[in-house]
């Protein structure tokens, strides 16, 4: 799976630099967001219903209510595509060209990849992981080098190019899901698991004889989750749909924003992601949910008070430190992926503002992961209904912040929002741990002396990258990449030599499982 992401991000990067700002704007946030949108509302509350519970069910009147996902999802393209092709703004034909065939092909892939629903629900419920990476990572490196080997070839066709790699991704998607059934239903391996499907037949619609058509509490369950599901989509794409339907944006700066937003992210998906997933359990599993730090085992309250101090610490310290170098990075770090398009403009000062949204992000997680794990379910719901006001607070203060700054508006949008919730979160852990004699969001206290550090790091890699980048040639560069070097080198010797609580704590929580698992 690794190997299949660093091939489609080796793959992305060189598409990049024979496209223009303007296309990718219209492909990854207007078309995509038509796509993502016909899906999710098509088939989240199906998947939610039919996926809640045992799996010891009747699967025909399941398989059944799956299958209403595709007339759905006509219905819902049918409806979006006519007010994206009527009622949202045209772009340019000569910088963007096909833009009606975009639409309609990006419609039409959410129907083909809504006909594999009944195989995707069946292979979540069993487990089937590996079908699940090898479907996802197939048909994302074939949509990938068949973008590529047109745009050198065809650069223009224009939309034409993503529509018939977005066409080809839903279709191999679908067809590994039901190859993999045509060789597993009747198999041997399939009778030894028991599996409650037999053959091809059963996983399309069946009447079954004198009952009804579906399952009707599962058929009620999926309107429960279908009415959540409209403003859960609202919030998750809350920043395309401001651009959208708003018009805060030109297509060009939507696409660096979205370039940006995706290069961003990759620190949070695979560095504090997995770390926020991971501590969860752990203090669900120490800590008693509901119950003040008095009642639960002391030995367990001083166990997760030193994680949870240890943890703040580490995450913190990895934001400002990708705080602090990415700012003097972030145009060679663009141009070094996307070119000229993306090292220019409002690119970096985007990617900068994203440096420190990512140090937002790492303290948002921990603090989070701590605090859902330890709530009551009356907290949980106060909290969402906070939650609720402040997603809409975001979608408010987005659309204003853009009009004064332009698409880092945004980001200043999000890192207020992360700043409320981090801000809720701290007050909830000082006010769990005030009856005790520990205090674990010191944490977010780093050593002074480690603080000059950065500062002294922050001031020499700015006027390195004034002096020596990005338009004076590779040999200033190298030096501007020496600087940094020298500078990350400094910032990791303090560290190990001030920190050493977190060392250790690196050591025997991180290394020690590398450890294990290597041999």
């Amino acid at each position: 799976q690794v190997l299949f992401r660093a091939v489609t991000f080796a793959l992305n990067a060189f598409t990049l630099r024979y496209l223009s700002r303007e296309l990718i704007g219209v492909v990854n946030v207007r078309l995509t967001l038509l796509y993502s949108t016909v899906v999710f509302l098509a088939r989240e509350a199906f998947r939610r219903a039919c996926l809640s519970g045992s799996t010891k069910r009747n699967w025909t009147k399941t398989i059944n209510l799956l299958w209403l996902t595709v007339p759905l999802g006509v219905f819902w393209s049918v409806c979006l595509g006519l007010v994206w092709l009527h009622l949202l703004e045209v772009p340019d034909p000569s910088v963007v060209p096909h833009y009606q065939a975009g639409v309609v092909a990006f419609g039409l892939s959410a129907i083909i990849e809504l006909l594999g629903e009944p195989f995707w629900v069946l292979a979540q419920a069993h487990l089937f992981v590996r079908l699940k990476v090898i479907a996802e990572s197939l048909s994302v490196v074939s949509k990938c080098i068949l973008t590529v080997i047109l745009v050198v070839l065809y650069p223009q066709w224009g939309l034409y190019i993503f529509s018939l790699a977005q066409l080809l991704y839903t279709s191999v998607l679908v067809l590994c899901y039901v190859i993999y059934f045509v060789m597993f239903l009747g198999s041997p391996e399939a009778t030894k698991k028991s599996f409650p499907v037999a053959r091809m037949k059963a996983l399309l619609p069946n009447l079954v004889e004198d009952e009804s058509f579906v399952n009707w509490k599962e058929a009620r369950l999926t309107w429960s989750f279908f009415k959540q599901s409209f403003l859960k989509q609202i919030l998750t794409e809350g920043e395309r749909y401001v651009m959208t339907f708003l018009n805060v944006l030109n297509f060009g700066d939507q696409g660096v924003y979205d370039i940006v937003n995706n290069l961003g992210s990759l620190v949070a998906r695979f560095i504090f992601l997995p770390i926020e997933e991971s501590f969860y359990v752990f203090f669900a599993k120490v800590l008693e949910r509901g119950k003040n730090v008095k009642d639960q085992k002391q030995d367990d309250v001083a166990m997760a008070a030193n994680v949870l101090e240890s943890l703040l610490k580490l995450v913190l310290l990895t934001g400002l430190t990708i705080t602090v170098f990415g700012y003097a990075y972030s145009q060679l770090a663009l141009d070094i992926y996307g070119g000229s398009m993306l090292s220019s403009g409002t690119g970096p000062d985007l990617l900068r503002c994203y440096s420190l949204y990512v140090l937002f992000l790492a303290v948002n997680g921990v603090t989070e992961c701590f605090t859902f794990a330890l709530m009551c379910k009356e907290e949980v719901d106060r909290y969402n209904f906070v939650m609720l006001a402040l997603s809409f607070t975001f979608l408010c203060i987005s659309y204003f912040l853009t009009h004064w700054h332009g698409s880092v508006g945004f980001i200043l949008a999000n890192c207020f929002n992360m700043g409320i919730r981090i801000a809720h979160s701290i007050h909830y852990i000082y006010d769990y741990f005030k009856e005790s004699t520990y205090r674990p969001l010191m944490g977010l206290l780093p050593s002074p002396f480690l603080v000059l550090i950065y500062i002294i790091s922050g001031v020499i890699t700015g006027f390195s990258e004034v002096f020596f980048c990005c338009d004076k040639g590779w040999m200033a560069r190298l030096v501007h990449i020496s600087m940094g070097a020298l500078c990350f080198a400094t910032t990791i010797v303090t560290m190990f030599c001030t920190e050493t609580k977190l060392i250790h704590f690196v050591r025997s929580q991180f290394l020690s499982r590398y450890m294990k698992k290597g041999t």
